[in-house]
């Protein structure tokens, strides 16, 4: 049973714009974006993306010089962070080393002045909701980089935060237990049904533990979608090359009508999209693993467009082999699935290869 009563609040921001130095550098441009409430939304983007201010700001550490910031439906943009009632964990977890775990749990709830029985019968439920049952008496110091995640995220929880804040959360960890961590984050979002903002710039998090993506570049929102409109719709050249590896071509509309566009590509020929395009001038996109090698002459279906390519190099990552093919003058990434005993196509050998016209995506300059 969850002890604990975590409102869905939703989160706005309408036309906010940070800047520092006197308003010289600019950090956030005109952000408008609406989080639903009892969302987990990521924020995705490289290193000085803005991701992080935007977080900081909706916490109450980085003031806007204009705009709003709406949390549950009220305007915070000039509450104190102590009075807006929002939990943030930290990359480093921010532990006090000279506290138990059951102490920094219960940090918050001190501070608040609540009953010692209230307080012992909410730490237990939320140690127990972490998976940390028995662990009250450790210091930080005995704990692994996963269970003092864990410490803190309790800590964070047990005051019932409005909205939950997390800032890198899991960059410490090693690949493994990320992978271990991200699914707990998820389950314990879901149980608890908070309202939950993730910073990160590792794309394979936020695709793999989030409703929605904000994906950032330059202190702008760039695209905001679930994860398969992100990474099969992409709206511009960086959010293609940013979430998940592409292809990009130069191609041009040559003719658009009610029933789609016919788009031609000096590698993949003529060929006609389902959409409407206005533009002339732009890139077909196309992922690595939408197309398939054969050996030449092997029969492909229909509708597949076909061509001629040769191995230039193989890396073999383990689930798959990553192709670079040579066609004419130009590279081509592909992705094969890799099954035991399936043979691997040697360099300099030549291929077929078949995509679908679905698989493309125009993207305009």
């Amino acid at each position: 049973m969850n002890p604990f009563t975590m409102r869905k609040i939703a989160v706005e921001a309408r036309n906010i714009a940070v800047s520092y130095d006197g308003g010289k550098t600019r950090v956030l441009h005109d952000i408008n974006l609406d989080i639903r409430p009892g969302e987990f939304f990521a924020l995705l983007g490289p290193s000085g993306s803005g991701k992080s201010t935007l977080l900081r700001l909706i916490a109450g550490f980085v003031p806007a010089q204009s705009g709003e910031l709406l949390v549950g439906g009220e305007d915070v943009s000039r509450v104190p962070a102590h009075l807006r009632y929002i939990g943030m964990v930290f990359q480093s977890y921010a532990l006090w080393p000279h506290m138990t775990v059951a102490q920094n749990v219960a940090f918050g709830l001190v501070e608040r002045k609540v009953a010692r029985d209230v307080i012992d019968k909410k730490v237990a439920a939320i140690l127990e909701l972490v998976g940390l049952t028995g662990y009250g008496t450790r210091r930080s110091n005995q704990l692994s980089g996963g269970q003092q995640q864990r410490v803190a995220l309790a800590r964070t929880l047990v005051i019932e935060p409005r909205v939950l804040l997390l800032d890198e959360p899991l960059s410490n960890l090693d690949a493994k237990l990320r992978v271990q961590m991200r699914q707990e984050l998820k389950r314990l979002q879901n149980t608890l049904g908070i309202t939950t903002i993730f910073v990160t710039h590792d794309q394979e998090e936020a695709l793999t533990t989030c409703d929605r993506i904000a994906v950032m570049d330059g202190g702008v929102i760039q695209q905001v979608g679930a994860p398969e409109e992100l990474y099969s719709r992409p709206v511009n050249r960086f959010v293609a090359n940013f979430v998940g590896s592409i292809n990009l071509l130069p191609a041009k509309i040559v003719a658009s009508d009610a029933s789609g566009s016919e788009v031609e590509c000096a590698l993949f020929g003529r060929f006609r999209l389902a959409d409407q395009l206005t533009v002339s001038a732009g890139e077909i996109a196309v992922r690595p693993l939408a197309m398939h090698l054969a050996p030449p002459g092997t029969p492909a279906r229909p509708d597949d467009i076909v061509i001629s390519a040769h191995i230039e190099s193989r890396e073999f990552m383990g689930e798959f082999v990553r192709y670079e093919l040579k066609v004419g003058d130009r590279l081509l990434t592909v992705d094969q699935s890799h099954r035991t005993h399936t043979a691997l196509f040697e360099s300099g050998s030549e291929v077929r290869v078949a995509v679908s016209p679905a698989e493309f995506r125009f993207l305009a300059d």
